[in-house]
């Protein structure tokens, strides 16, 4: 039977939070008519008009809500109530970054006419039409932003649709947008099945889908593009299995801190977190005693609506489930876990809450987890290499190339950025860090290769602007010893 609402369920209570109800394919597809009508209207709004109704947005009606949103997030998707700020201020640098350039990234593009005399040639960006964005729980404000406004500040129209366990972050953003004065159905927040998924992205109407999610689901996404009447564009953001290698040179105190928070932070559940860490032999057991120290002290497992809490469950107890299974296969093929279950006693069988864990002796196998099934959950595997070369190929053996970190002394070794920039060369992955990870700077593309997807959000390449690139980027964090 075909399922006719969702309800959400707080993943530390397992108590239903809130039901929202689906629409029939008819209500859907007059909702998708709706778009399309207002969109017409929408796009012909000067678009400095409609950057000034995203600078309200922005400043005013979403900043109003903040001070709700942290503890609406936690019952919604389990991450600690004390973290939720954070998300806030990466989605208004985003918001604020996108509106910045609006002007310059939607602008006509002039071509020198010396070549051709007589005549006068430039590219002019038109928007999309009706743009179906299918957002994620993990990060449902900081991952939406990439897309929804963007996309209406284009001048489209959008179909918002919300992970089930995260219904309420569309309806605030939706909400946000239209006291700020976007039109009535200009943005609609649609809660669906995957059924009615299927059914609107087979409407002739919907004209650009964005999806951030699994790669199971993104190739559903895709085969259902593939077949709907038309060539309507996609943007898949999928998984990740992201390496760091750390090199002899590196300063290892920053470099164990930097790591253990990329690899735990909101339990592991990001697309970019660390899952694989390799390690010089010449300073791997100092290393991984560090860090297996700072993962024992840093955390306090619990309720995250408790302000002391800064590791909450995950999202669900079929992901708690599948997470402990590949951690009992990963030792049940010769790894060792080296954080003992009684430091974290309410790391139970059968509850969300899963412990920080922390494998070696792992192997580099084809059927291996270390590099082969994304765990999006608080586990990372550490294994020794004898050189950069052969950090490099187990780097680039896995399906998924989303990001990847190399972490050396640049400051004190300068040959060492040579070194960094080979393997931004060598690496194929979206994005290259140095001395940094987990991080998404709005002025670099995100894009992803391989099993992690295709197309690009953020920066003046983004999906939204009707810019397709391939592209590769990288960020630096120098460290200084203070």
């Amino acid at each position: 039977m075909v399922p006719l609402s969702q309800t959400t369920i707080i993943p530390h209570s397992q108590e239903p939070y809130v039901t929202r109800t689906y629409p029939s394919e008819q209500e859907l597809d007059k909702i998708i008519h709706d778009a399309t009508v207002a969109q017409k209207a929408w796009k012909d709004v000067p678009l400095e008009e409609r950057i000034a109704i995203g600078r309200k947005f922005m400043k005013e009606e979403f900043k109003e809500m903040s001070d709700e949103i942290p503890l609406e997030l936690s019952l919604q998707m389990g991450r600690p109530v004390s973290q939720g700020p954070g998300e806030i201020r990466g989605f208004l640098e985003r918001s604020q970054y996108m509106l910045d350039i609006a002007s310059s990234s939607l602008a006509d593009v002039t071509l020198e006419s010396t070549d051709k005399p007589g005549f006068k040639r430039y590219i002019k960006r038109v928007p999309l039409g009706v743009v179906m964005v299918i957002a994620p729980w993990n990060f449902p404000y900081l991952v939406s932003v990439n897309s929804v406004l963007p996309a209406i500040i284009a001048g489209n129209s959008v179909i918002f649709k919300p992970s089930p366990q995260t219904p309420l972050t569309a309806e605030r953003f939706a909400l946000a947008l239209t006291r700020a004065g976007v039109p009535e159905h200009v943005i609609q927040v649609v809660h669906m099945s995957p059924e009615l998924v299927k059914h609107a992205i087979d409407n002739h109407e919907i004209d650009f889908v964005s999806f951030t999610g699994s790669v199971v689901g993104g190739k559903s996404v895709a085969q259902t593009a593939a077949n709907a009447p038309g060539f309507k564009g996609v943007a898949l953001e999928l998984g990740g299995k992201d390496p760091a290698y750390v090199r002899s040179d590196a300063d290892i105190d920053y470099s164990v801190a930097e790591l253990v928070d990329g690899s735990f932070f909101n339990s592991g559940q990001s697309c970019c977190a660390i899952e694989r860490i390799y390690v010089h032999e010449s300073i791997y057991e100092p290393f991984v005693e560090k860090f297996v120290a700072l993962t024992k002290v840093k955390y306090r497992l619990g309720d995250p609506t408790l302000p002391e809490t800064n590791l909450g469950p995950v999202v669900s107890l079929a992901s708690a489930a599948r997470i402990r299974k590949q951690v009992a296969d990963a030792i049940s093929a010769g790894a060792k876990a080296l954080i003992p279950e009684d430091i974290f006693p309410q790391a139970k069988a059968g509850t969300t809450y899963v412990a920080p864990q922390v494998l070696v002796d792992v192997n580099h196998t084809p059927s291996s987890f270390v590099h082969q099934e994304e765990t999006f959950g608080p586990v990372v595997g550490i294994q020794k290499v004898k050189s950069d070369e052969e950090a490099l190929e187990f780097m680039n053996d896995s399906p998924y190339g989303l990001t990847a970190s190399i972490w050396t002394n640049v400051q004190d070794h300068p040959e060492s950025e040579a070194i960094f920039l080979k393997f931004v060369d060598g690496l194929v992955t979206g994005t290259v860090y140095l001395n940094r990870c987990d991080y998404l700077d709005p002025a670099l593309a995100w894009v992803g290769v391989k099993d992690s997807g295709r197309g690009v959000s953020l920066s003046k390449f983004g999906k939204t602007v009707c810019n397709f690139y391939g592209a590769m980027t990288y960020s630096f964090r120098c460290h200084e010893r203070v």
